[in-house]
């Protein structure tokens, strides 16, 4: 007998599953979870700076108005709404909806979408009010 548990795996892992909607989101909303992390310390940075004194702030202002610097905040935003969105998601099944396998696959295809729409529709927005 421990012959034959010895050719299993001792838990299920990436290589046997095959990827589905609802595992691939799951995955990206912990790496987004993770990089809101480094998007904070960026948050931090730019009150620091604005408490710091006009030149500083300046500086910082112009590092996040370069295209890495705007590549960087357009990332942050996109990984804000798709945590949002998966913390809803989430939300939902606290409360005993949506584990019907079409409705949460359905949920998991239009979480990228809604993330990237909302994302740009909070970048057009931020360049109108300027």
């Amino acid at each position: 007998m421990a012959n034959v548990t010895r050719s299993r795996p001792l838990s299920p892992h990436l290589q046997v599953y095959k990827p589905i909607p609802t595992m691939v989101m799951s995955i990206v909303h912990r790496i987004t979870g993770a990089a809101l992390y480094f998007g904070t310390v960026l948050v931090a940075w730019w009150l620091i700076a604005a408490a710091s004194g006009e030149a500083y702030f300046s500086w910082v202002s112009w590092f996040f108005g370069t295209l890495i610097g705007r590549l960087v905040l357009f990332g942050y935003t996109w990984a804000l709404m798709h945590h949002m969105l998966g913390g809803l998601r989430h939300f939902m099944w606290d409360m005993g909806h949506g584990y019907e396998k079409h409705f949460a696959t359905r949920i998991a295809i239009l979480t990228p979408v809604v993330s990237i729409t909302l994302t740009v529709l909070i970048w057009v927005a931020g360049y109108l009010a300027r």
